[in-house]
């Protein structure tokens, strides 16, 4: 009656936890390479992906017991926020500009602050956990600069 693949992703996990003997990079030229990639300004998932098409590397984490995001801030390429706040950020400001130029879409203004109060939630979440700086407090202004 339905379909069984409604709401997930294309890919499926691979079975095994271990790294499969038919993969062509080792575990260090793997961290080499995401390394390179994050140079390029890729995201952890855009990264993970090229590796898993290009490369087939079927887990990262499976090949060097590390996720992407700890080799790239182990190489010293971490952003000053956590992409997850960056991405709702980039949310929020399309959200808003689609907003201020269709005034009558309710959905998009209800839309937009649902997003602004999932940022402000994460926002007091990073700052406890002392990833963002103690008093950041979102903003309009503030969002349309990070994002540029």
């Amino acid at each position: 009656m339905h379909g069984k693949s409604k709401g997930k992703s294309g890919s499926t996990r691979p079975s095994k936890k271990v790294h499969p003997e038919w993969v062509d990079l080792k575990p260090k030229e793997i961290e080499e390479k995401v390394i390179e990639l994050a140079h390029k300004g890729l995201t952890a998932s855009e990264i993970g992906t090229i590796l898993r098409d290009q490369y087939a590397v079927p887990s990262v984490k499976t090949a060097t017991k590390k996720k992407i995001e700890k080799i790239i801030s182990g190489s010293g390429l971490k952003t000053d926020f956590p992409r997850e706040l960056l991405n709702l950020i980039r949310k929020s400001v399309k959200e808003k500009k689609h907003y201020n130029s269709n005034k009558h879409d309710k959905t998009a203004l209800r839309g937009y602050q649902l997003t602004v109060s999932k940022i402000r939630r994460l926002t007091k979440y990073y700052s406890n956990k002392k990833l963002i700086p103690e008093g950041w407090r979102y903003s309009e202004e503030k969002a349309e600069l990070l994002v540029k």
